[in-house]
């Protein structure tokens, strides 16, 4: 959707992009983040023209921008500010309709694109529509800057620290509602912010920059998970990830070597296999590490002949996690069953690893003791 190729920007003998090559894709929220001065405000300007680069080109569906029409180009994307830049003179009606005026658009459209972007902000129209940006909020000013942003329905939203300017409680509520809007809209939106957790909630990938350059893009449990360096870890923060909860999967806590037993073994073999490795159950899985059940030492004591293959006597029923279950589906999966192991099975109900009450309790404690 928006390629950047070898784009740098140089203000006299300052160097604030360096050759940078850069693809976002359609539908997805990039954010931009990075230290003061790193380049990430300038990037986004260049998009909409605001800036043009010193080198380099940038693409915007396989067009090159520079070959397009400055003014045409900026009425067909949307654009979000810290300040909100909402004329103070204009109603809040006249705000929103500014760009579908420039563009032409039938009364009727404008009429019915103007209450549709008002509820999709949450605002009652009849009681905001002919107020003056002055009568709002600042929260209720930056909704208004987001439906004139989206107006005209444009496939790039650019928005540069538009919530940094509130309070926390208003600002978490705007982030939730950008992110619903995006799962309804799916809209390219390229986001500087400075704030690594707005960043983790609501990037689809995540962008760090410093100096001019990017050190790392990929998804926030990628980028939060496995840092490129040193700078990019301290940037982010090293237990961060553990705000976030969702995004620590079972396959970063499990453990890789679970004991494990044929069902073609009989339950004195079992028994021997558990004590020899200090543990009161088994799992049982086939020669290509399926799992077919469960054995514990209660179930083989239980048992009238121990003589008896594991297979007959094993539990086939069985509560497990996916690798890519979070620790939130985890916790859920322990409360809701009395368990005190939990398999961890990939793909054709493959054995990968095996979460134990106390191996989750250890691994939480550590974590908590390295905060």
């Amino acid at each position: 959707m928006i390629r950047f190729e070898k784009i740098g920007k140089e203000y006299k003998q300052h160097v604030v992009i360096r050759e940078m090559d850069l693809t976002i894709h359609k539908g997805e929220l990039v954010v931009l983040i990075g230290p003061s001065g790193c380049g990430k405000t300038t990037l986004l300007k260049m998009v909409n023209r605001l800036i043009e680069p010193t080198s380099g080109d940038i693409f915007i569906q396989g067009e090159n921008i520079k070959d397009k029409d400055v003014i045409e180009l900026r009425r067909n994307i949307g654009y979000v500010i810290q300040q909100t830049g909402l004329f103070p003179h204009m109603t809040i009606e006249e705000n929103i309709q500014i760009v579908p005026q420039l563009q032409k658009m039938a009364p009727d459209e404008m009429r019915r694109r103007t209450l549709a972007m008002m509820e999709m902000v949450g605002l009652d129209p009849e009681e905001y529509l002919y107020r003056y940006p002055s009568q709002l909020s600042g929260g209720q000013q930056q909704r208004i800057g987001v439906a004139r942003a989206f107006a005209t329905d444009p496939e790039i939203i650019l928005m540069d620290e538009p919530f940094s300017a509130l309070d926390p409680i208003t600002r978490g509520q705007l982030q939730d509602e950008l992110s619903e809007l995006q799962g309804q809209l799916h809209k390219t939106i390229l986001f500087v912010t400075h704030d690594m957790d707005e960043a983790v909630k609501i990037a689809d990938r995540i962008c760090i920059m410093n100096q001019g350059q990017i050190l790392q893009y990929g998804t926030p449990e990628e980028v939060l998970k496995n840092p490129v360096d040193g700078f990019v870890s301290d940037f982010v923060g090293r237990n961060r990830i553990w705000n976030n909860p969702a995004l620590i999967k079972a396959q970063d806590i499990m453990l890789t070597e679970p004991i494990t037993t044929s069902g073609e073994h009989s339950l004195l073999q079992a028994i021997e296999i558990m004590r020899q490795n200090r543990v009161d159950s088994l799992l049982v899985v086939n020669h290509h590490k399926q799992l077919k059940g469960i054995i514990t030492a209660r179930m083989i004591q239980q048992a009238a002949d121990h003589q008896l293959h594991v297979k007959e006597a094993m539990r086939t029923h069985y509560v497990s996690v996916a690798l890519e279950d979070s620790i939130v589906d985890l916790l859920q999966v322990l409360k809701q069953n009395d368990v005190s192991v939990i398999p961890v099975l990939g793909a054709e109900q493959r054995l990968e690893g095996i979460i134990t009450t106390s191996s989750l309790v250890t691994t939480l404690g550590t974590r908590l003791i390295d905060m």
